[in-house]
């Protein structure tokens, strides 16, 4: 049984940074390609970043470019998300989630994602 845990996530003001970690276990960390999403109060679940399971590819929403950092640790089992100057609509459920879609192509559709953490809840105050 694969299972993910976030943590990292909290009460920051706007400006303000926050780095989630996603830790793997179950299965080698290393099988998937991984993404985090994020739920936003009364909207759907969607695509933040994603890391290509070869290749170290990676793909953010146009909204957090320049801002997020999606990385991993093979050795600690571990995807992390680095979040820089937060803003208010960055306020959400932070979920990581994990892909058996193995290629150079960075997985972005909730549907092709196999397992899913609990996730964290980033609030970014103004």
């Amino acid at each position: 049984q694969v299972q993910l845990v976030e943590s990292g996530g909290g009460l920051v003001q706007a400006g303000g940074s926050l780095r989630l970690s996603c830790a793997v276990s179950g299965r080698t960390f290393s099988s998937y390609s991984m993404g985090w999403f994020r739920q936003a109060p009364g909207k759907e679940r969607e695509f933040v970043a994603g890391l290509s399971w070869i290749g170290g590819n990676t793909h953010y929403v146009d909204s957090v470019k320049g801002r997020f950092t999606i990385s991993r640790d093979n050795d600690k089992n571990t995807l992390y998300l680095q979040m820089n100057s937060l803003k208010p609509e960055d306020t959400a459920v932070y979920y990581c989630a994990a892909s058996l879609i193995r290629n150079t192509v960075v997985v972005v559709a909730n549907r092709q994602y196999d397992y899913w953490g609990q996730g964290t809840q980033v609030t970014v105050s103004s």
